[in-house]
Protein backbone atom coordinates (compact mmCIF):
# COMPACT_ATOMS: atom_id res chain seq x y z
CA UNK A 1 0.00 0.00 0.00
CA UNK A 2 2.16 2.26 0.90
CA UNK A 3 4.89 1.36 -2.10
CA UNK A 4 1.49 1.98 -4.17
CA UNK A 5 0.57 5.55 -2.82
CA UNK A 6 4.48 6.56 -2.80
CA UNK A 7 5.31 5.38 -6.76
CA UNK A 8 1.38 6.69 -7.84
CA UNK A 9 2.26 10.35 -6.21
CA UNK A 10 5.65 10.53 -7.71
CA UNK A 11 4.70 9.82 -11.14
CA UNK A 12 1.94 12.69 -10.86
CA UNK A 13 4.10 15.39 -8.86
CA UNK A 14 6.86 14.64 -11.49
CA UNK A 15 4.80 13.86 -14.88
CA UNK A 16 1.89 16.58 -14.55
CA UNK A 17 5.44 19.27 -14.86
CA UNK A 18 6.15 17.74 -17.64
CA UNK A 19 2.65 17.46 -18.82
CA UNK A 20 1.94 20.94 -18.55
CA UNK A 21 4.83 22.21 -20.55
CA UNK A 22 4.28 19.63 -23.25
CA UNK A 23 0.51 20.21 -23.93
CA UNK A 24 1.30 24.09 -23.77
CA UNK A 25 3.72 23.62 -26.96
CA UNK A 26 1.17 21.33 -27.92
CA UNK A 27 -1.50 24.45 -27.59
CA UNK A 28 -4.01 21.40 -25.40
CA UNK A 29 -6.17 23.90 -23.59
CA UNK A 30 -9.10 24.41 -21.91
CA UNK A 31 -12.62 25.92 -23.14
CA UNK A 32 -14.87 27.80 -20.98
CA UNK A 33 -18.65 27.95 -20.69
CA UNK A 34 -19.47 31.99 -22.10
CA UNK A 35 -21.80 31.94 -18.86
CA UNK A 36 -19.05 31.58 -16.61
CA UNK A 37 -17.24 34.69 -16.79
CA UNK A 38 -15.08 34.35 -13.41
CA UNK A 39 -13.47 31.78 -15.46
CA UNK A 40 -12.45 33.22 -18.12
CA UNK A 41 -8.76 33.77 -17.16
CA UNK A 42 -8.95 29.31 -17.19
CA UNK A 43 -9.20 29.83 -20.75
CA UNK A 44 -6.08 27.80 -22.14
CA UNK A 45 -5.23 25.80 -18.90
CA UNK A 46 -3.47 22.81 -20.29
CA UNK A 47 -5.98 19.88 -19.70
CA UNK A 48 -6.44 16.04 -20.12
CA UNK A 49 -3.62 16.26 -16.99
CA UNK A 50 -6.04 13.30 -16.39
CA UNK A 51 -4.21 11.17 -18.29
CA UNK A 52 -0.74 11.41 -15.83
CA UNK A 53 -3.51 10.70 -13.57
CA UNK A 54 -4.11 6.98 -15.09
CA UNK A 55 -0.67 5.98 -15.65
CA UNK A 56 0.44 6.66 -12.12
CA UNK A 57 -2.85 4.52 -11.01
CA UNK A 58 -1.41 2.28 -13.37
CA UNK A 59 2.07 2.32 -12.07
CA UNK A 60 1.59 2.46 -8.45
CA UNK A 61 -0.16 -0.60 -8.63
CA UNK A 62 2.13 -2.35 -10.51
CA UNK A 63 4.87 -1.37 -7.86
CA UNK A 64 2.71 -2.82 -4.97
CA UNK A 65 3.51 -6.28 -6.64
CA UNK A 66 7.25 -6.11 -6.52
CA UNK A 67 9.18 -7.47 -3.49
CA UNK A 68 12.88 -6.86 -2.82
CA UNK A 69 14.71 -9.60 -1.62
CA UNK A 70 18.17 -8.80 -0.05
CA UNK A 71 19.77 -12.73 0.22
CA UNK A 72 23.48 -13.54 0.44
CA UNK A 73 23.60 -14.11 -3.31
CA UNK A 74 22.60 -10.62 -3.69
CA UNK A 75 19.62 -8.19 -4.02
CA UNK A 76 16.48 -9.83 -6.01
CA UNK A 77 13.54 -9.06 -7.66
CA UNK A 78 9.97 -10.71 -6.56
CA UNK A 79 6.34 -10.07 -8.27
CA UNK A 80 3.66 -11.02 -6.21
CA UNK A 81 0.80 -12.58 -8.26
CA UNK A 82 -2.00 -9.74 -9.30
CA UNK A 83 -5.44 -11.23 -8.59
CA UNK A 84 -8.62 -10.42 -10.35
CA UNK A 85 -10.32 -7.83 -8.09
CA UNK A 86 -6.92 -5.62 -8.60
CA UNK A 87 -7.12 -5.70 -12.19
CA UNK A 88 -10.67 -5.45 -12.12
CA UNK A 89 -10.43 -2.22 -10.24
CA UNK A 90 -7.79 -0.71 -12.27
CA UNK A 91 -9.15 -1.67 -15.75
CA UNK A 92 -12.18 0.47 -14.49
CA UNK A 93 -9.70 3.64 -14.05
CA UNK A 94 -8.57 2.73 -17.39
CA UNK A 95 -11.21 2.02 -19.21
CA UNK A 96 -13.38 5.05 -18.07
CA UNK A 97 -10.43 7.11 -18.30
CA UNK A 98 -9.98 6.05 -22.71
CA UNK A 99 -13.60 7.06 -22.64
CA UNK A 100 -12.86 10.50 -21.39
CA UNK A 101 -9.75 10.67 -23.06
CA UNK A 102 -11.94 10.08 -26.31
CA UNK A 103 -14.48 13.13 -25.21
CA UNK A 104 -11.86 15.68 -24.46
CA UNK A 105 -10.12 15.18 -27.42
CA UNK A 106 -13.36 15.84 -29.43
CA UNK A 107 -13.42 19.02 -27.49
CA UNK A 108 -9.69 20.18 -28.24
CA UNK A 109 -10.50 18.77 -32.50
CA UNK A 110 -13.88 20.71 -32.79
CA UNK A 111 -12.65 23.73 -30.65
CA UNK A 112 -15.10 24.32 -28.45
CA UNK A 113 -16.70 23.06 -25.10
CA UNK A 114 -18.69 20.03 -26.70
CA UNK A 115 -16.75 16.20 -27.26
CA UNK A 116 -18.92 13.13 -28.01
CA UNK A 117 -22.27 13.14 -27.96
CA UNK A 118 -24.81 12.29 -24.87
CA UNK A 119 -25.22 8.70 -26.83
CA UNK A 120 -21.83 7.91 -28.10
CA UNK A 121 -20.48 8.66 -24.49
CA UNK A 122 -22.87 6.25 -22.72
CA UNK A 123 -22.28 3.18 -24.79
CA UNK A 124 -18.28 3.60 -23.88
CA UNK A 125 -19.14 3.89 -20.57
CA UNK A 126 -21.84 0.62 -20.76
CA UNK A 127 -19.37 -1.54 -22.78
CA UNK A 128 -16.69 -0.64 -20.08
CA UNK A 129 -19.48 -1.24 -17.31
CA UNK A 130 -20.66 -4.64 -18.69
CA UNK A 131 -17.09 -5.79 -19.03
CA UNK A 132 -16.50 -4.99 -15.60
CA UNK A 133 -19.62 -7.18 -14.34
CA UNK A 134 -18.56 -10.20 -16.02
CA UNK A 135 -15.45 -10.40 -14.75
CA UNK A 136 -16.87 -9.50 -10.98
CA UNK A 137 -18.93 -12.40 -11.32
CA UNK A 138 -16.88 -14.67 -13.24
CA UNK A 139 -14.46 -13.79 -10.07
CA UNK A 140 -16.84 -14.05 -7.43
CA UNK A 141 -17.76 -10.98 -6.02
CA UNK A 142 -21.08 -11.49 -4.59
CA UNK A 143 -24.30 -10.52 -6.41
CA UNK A 144 -26.40 -9.10 -3.25
CA UNK A 145 -26.66 -4.85 -3.36
CA UNK A 146 -24.51 -4.07 -0.59
CA UNK A 147 -24.00 -1.80 2.22
CA UNK A 148 -21.20 -2.21 4.48
CA UNK A 149 -21.57 -5.88 3.41
CA UNK A 150 -23.97 -7.95 1.35
CA UNK A 151 -27.47 -7.58 2.42
CA UNK A 152 -30.53 -10.04 1.74
CA UNK A 153 -31.70 -8.35 -1.47
CA UNK A 154 -29.72 -10.76 -4.29
CA UNK A 155 -29.95 -9.26 -7.37
CA UNK A 156 -28.85 -12.44 -9.47
CA UNK A 157 -26.39 -12.33 -12.25
CA UNK A 158 -28.51 -10.42 -14.22
CA UNK A 159 -29.72 -7.30 -12.15
CA UNK A 160 -26.64 -7.36 -11.08
CA UNK A 161 -24.98 -6.45 -14.07
CA UNK A 162 -27.55 -3.48 -14.47
CA UNK A 163 -26.60 -2.46 -10.88
CA UNK A 164 -22.90 -2.54 -11.91
CA UNK A 165 -24.06 -0.57 -15.15
CA UNK A 166 -25.51 2.39 -13.08
CA UNK A 167 -23.11 2.36 -10.33
CA UNK A 168 -19.75 3.21 -12.73
CA UNK A 169 -21.45 5.63 -15.33
CA UNK A 170 -23.31 7.30 -12.69
CA UNK A 171 -19.85 7.70 -10.59
CA UNK A 172 -18.07 8.18 -13.56
CA UNK A 173 -20.47 11.31 -14.65
CA UNK A 174 -20.75 12.72 -11.01
CA UNK A 175 -17.46 13.38 -10.79
CA UNK A 176 -17.32 14.64 -13.71
CA UNK A 177 -19.68 17.36 -12.88
CA UNK A 178 -18.16 17.94 -9.58
CA UNK A 179 -14.45 18.97 -11.74
CA UNK A 180 -15.86 22.30 -12.36
CA UNK A 181 -13.53 24.50 -9.79
CA UNK A 182 -9.58 23.95 -9.21
CA UNK A 183 -8.65 21.75 -6.84
CA UNK A 184 -12.58 20.46 -6.11
CA UNK A 185 -12.42 17.07 -7.72
CA UNK A 186 -8.86 15.92 -6.85
CA UNK A 187 -9.02 16.81 -3.25
CA UNK A 188 -12.58 15.66 -2.87
CA UNK A 189 -11.28 11.95 -4.37
CA UNK A 190 -8.09 11.95 -2.42
CA UNK A 191 -10.14 11.83 0.46
CA UNK A 192 -12.54 8.96 -0.35
CA UNK A 193 -9.44 7.47 -2.02
CA UNK A 194 -8.23 7.37 1.72
CA UNK A 195 -11.49 6.31 3.07
CA UNK A 196 -11.13 2.71 0.32
CA UNK A 197 -7.61 2.29 1.60
CA UNK A 198 -9.01 1.85 5.43
CA UNK A 199 -11.70 -0.23 3.99
CA UNK A 200 -10.10 -2.25 2.16
CA UNK A 201 -7.09 -2.97 4.58
CA UNK A 202 -9.58 -3.86 7.49
CA UNK A 203 -11.20 -6.29 5.27
CA UNK A 204 -8.28 -7.85 4.94
CA UNK A 205 -7.43 -7.85 8.14
CA UNK A 206 -10.26 -9.64 9.13
CA UNK A 207 -11.20 -12.42 6.53
CA UNK A 208 -13.82 -14.29 8.35
CA UNK A 209 -16.23 -11.31 9.09
CA UNK A 210 -16.24 -9.99 5.78
CA UNK A 211 -15.52 -12.86 3.40
CA UNK A 212 -13.86 -10.42 -0.05
CA UNK A 213 -11.80 -11.64 -2.30
CA UNK A 214 -8.89 -9.59 -2.93
CA UNK A 215 -9.25 -6.93 -0.14
CA UNK A 216 -5.48 -6.11 -0.12
CA UNK A 217 -5.37 -5.70 -3.93
CA UNK A 218 -8.38 -2.93 -3.17
CA UNK A 219 -6.74 -1.08 -0.79
CA UNK A 220 -3.13 -0.92 -3.32
CA UNK A 221 -5.15 0.07 -5.82
CA UNK A 222 -7.26 2.82 -3.36
CA UNK A 223 -3.79 3.75 -2.24
CA UNK A 224 -2.50 4.36 -5.88
CA UNK A 225 -5.59 6.61 -6.77
CA UNK A 226 -4.86 8.55 -3.37
CA UNK A 227 -0.89 9.00 -4.22
CA UNK A 228 -1.93 10.33 -7.76
CA UNK A 229 -5.10 12.58 -6.94
CA UNK A 230 -2.83 14.56 -4.03
CA UNK A 231 0.48 14.73 -6.94
CA UNK A 232 -2.15 15.81 -9.44
CA UNK A 233 -3.36 18.17 -6.78
CA UNK A 234 0.06 20.28 -6.07
CA UNK A 235 -0.23 21.40 -9.51
CA UNK A 236 -4.52 21.48 -9.80
CA UNK A 237 -4.62 23.52 -6.57
CA UNK A 238 -6.06 27.07 -7.59
CA UNK A 239 -4.98 28.58 -9.70
CA UNK A 240 -4.99 25.88 -11.52
CA UNK A 241 -1.71 25.12 -13.44
CA UNK A 242 -3.48 21.71 -15.27
CA UNK A 243 -6.79 20.55 -15.27
CA UNK A 244 -7.90 17.04 -15.38
CA UNK A 245 -10.45 16.98 -17.76
CA UNK A 246 -12.52 14.35 -18.76
CA UNK A 247 -9.90 11.64 -18.93
CA UNK A 248 -9.33 11.92 -15.33
CA UNK A 249 -12.47 12.67 -13.60
CA UNK A 250 -14.42 9.99 -15.41
CA UNK A 251 -10.83 7.20 -14.35
CA UNK A 252 -11.69 8.54 -11.05
CA UNK A 253 -15.48 7.65 -10.41
CA UNK A 254 -14.97 4.29 -12.11
CA UNK A 255 -12.55 3.34 -9.79
CA UNK A 256 -14.63 4.50 -6.80
CA UNK A 257 -17.42 2.56 -8.15
CA UNK A 258 -15.10 -0.38 -8.66
CA UNK A 259 -13.57 -0.28 -5.10
CA UNK A 260 -17.25 0.10 -3.80
CA UNK A 261 -18.50 -2.87 -5.57
CA UNK A 262 -15.62 -5.28 -4.90
CA UNK A 263 -15.82 -4.66 -2.00
CA UNK A 264 -19.69 -4.78 -1.09
CA UNK A 265 -20.05 -1.15 0.27
CA UNK A 266 -22.15 -0.21 -2.26
CA UNK A 267 -24.91 1.82 -0.61
CA UNK A 268 -21.83 3.11 1.53
CA UNK A 269 -20.40 4.95 -1.35
CA UNK A 270 -23.25 7.25 -1.14
CA UNK A 271 -22.27 8.40 2.01
CA UNK A 272 -18.45 8.51 1.38
CA UNK A 273 -19.01 10.15 -1.79
CA UNK A 274 -21.59 12.14 -0.70
CA UNK A 275 -20.61 15.69 -2.05
CA UNK A 276 -20.80 13.70 -5.66
CA UNK A 277 -24.45 12.79 -4.77
CA UNK A 278 -25.25 15.97 -3.95
CA UNK A 279 -23.37 17.49 -6.92
CA UNK A 280 -25.56 15.31 -9.69
CA UNK A 281 -28.91 16.12 -7.65
CA UNK A 282 -28.17 19.92 -8.08
CA UNK A 283 -27.73 19.12 -11.97
CA UNK A 284 -30.88 17.08 -11.92
CA UNK A 285 -33.36 19.15 -9.77
CA UNK A 286 -32.42 22.39 -11.84
CA UNK A 287 -33.29 20.35 -15.12
CA UNK A 288 -36.95 19.10 -13.44
CA UNK A 289 -37.25 22.84 -12.26
CA UNK A 290 -36.58 24.71 -15.45
CA UNK A 291 -38.68 21.81 -17.45
CA UNK A 292 -41.58 20.93 -15.30
CA UNK A 293 -42.47 24.26 -13.28
CA UNK A 294 -42.79 26.93 -16.49
CA UNK A 295 -38.48 27.13 -17.21
CA UNK A 296 -38.36 28.39 -13.32
CA UNK A 297 -34.55 27.76 -11.62
CA UNK A 298 -33.90 26.62 -8.25
CA UNK A 299 -30.35 27.21 -8.43
CA UNK A 300 -28.65 30.55 -9.65
CA UNK A 301 -26.88 27.88 -11.95
CA UNK A 302 -25.88 24.27 -11.53
CA UNK A 303 -23.66 22.19 -10.58
CA UNK A 304 -24.33 23.61 -7.40
CA UNK A 305 -20.75 24.99 -6.91
CA UNK A 306 -21.40 27.78 -9.44
CA UNK A 307 -24.44 28.54 -7.52
CA UNK A 308 -21.97 30.04 -4.44
CA UNK A 309 -19.60 31.25 -7.51
CA UNK A 310 -22.50 33.81 -8.60
CA UNK A 311 -23.62 34.75 -5.62
CA UNK A 312 -19.95 35.88 -5.06
CA UNK A 313 -18.62 33.50 -3.10
CA UNK A 314 -14.22 33.62 -3.80
CA UNK A 315 -13.53 30.32 -5.87
CA UNK A 316 -11.06 29.17 -2.56
CA UNK A 317 -13.62 29.54 -0.54
CA UNK A 318 -16.32 27.23 -2.27
CA UNK A 319 -13.39 24.67 -2.84
CA UNK A 320 -12.65 24.51 0.82
CA UNK A 321 -16.44 24.44 2.16
CA UNK A 322 -17.37 21.74 -0.35
CA UNK A 323 -13.80 19.80 0.40
CA UNK A 324 -15.25 19.96 4.55
CA UNK A 325 -18.20 18.44 3.25
CA UNK A 326 -16.48 15.57 1.31
CA UNK A 327 -14.59 15.06 4.45
CA UNK A 328 -17.35 14.70 6.55
CA UNK A 329 -19.21 12.37 4.25
CA UNK A 330 -15.95 10.32 4.64
CA UNK A 331 -15.70 10.28 8.14
CA UNK A 332 -19.40 9.76 8.39
CA UNK A 333 -18.70 6.78 6.41
CA UNK A 334 -15.62 5.17 7.85
CA UNK A 335 -17.94 5.66 11.40
CA UNK A 336 -20.74 3.62 9.98
CA UNK A 337 -18.21 0.64 8.72
CA UNK A 338 -16.43 0.62 12.07
CA UNK A 339 -20.00 0.53 13.81
CA UNK A 340 -21.05 -2.24 11.64
CA UNK A 341 -17.91 -4.05 12.74
CA UNK A 342 -18.88 -3.74 16.71
CA UNK A 343 -22.07 -4.40 16.25
CA UNK A 344 -21.07 -7.65 14.36
CA UNK A 345 -18.76 -8.41 17.12
CA UNK A 346 -15.70 -7.49 15.44
CA UNK A 347 -14.23 -6.80 19.15
CA UNK A 348 -14.66 -10.47 20.64
CA UNK A 349 -13.27 -11.71 17.30
CA UNK A 350 -10.31 -9.00 18.10
CA UNK A 351 -9.95 -10.62 22.20
CA UNK A 352 -10.04 -13.97 20.82
CA UNK A 353 -7.11 -13.78 18.19
CA UNK A 354 -5.38 -11.87 20.85
CA UNK A 355 -5.96 -14.27 23.75
CA UNK A 356 -4.67 -17.00 21.48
Amino acid sequence: MLSSATVAFAVTIFGTAYAIRLFRAWNVGQFIQEELEGHMHKRGTPTMGGIVIVLAVVAGYAASHLRLQVQEEGIGWTVREFEAAGLLAVGAVVGMGVIGFIDDYQKLSRYRNQGLGIAAKLIGQLAIAGFFAWGAVASGTATSIGFIRPITVNLGVGLFAVWVLLMITGFANAVNITDGLDGLASGSTALVAGAYVIIGFWIFRHPAIYQVEGSLELASVASAMLGASLGFLWWNAAPARIIMGDVGSQALGGGMAALALLTNTHLLLVVIGGLYVVETLSVVIQVVGFRWFGGRRVFRMAPIHHHFELKNWPETTVITRFWILAAIGVALGLGLFYGDFLAGGGVDGLVVEGSG
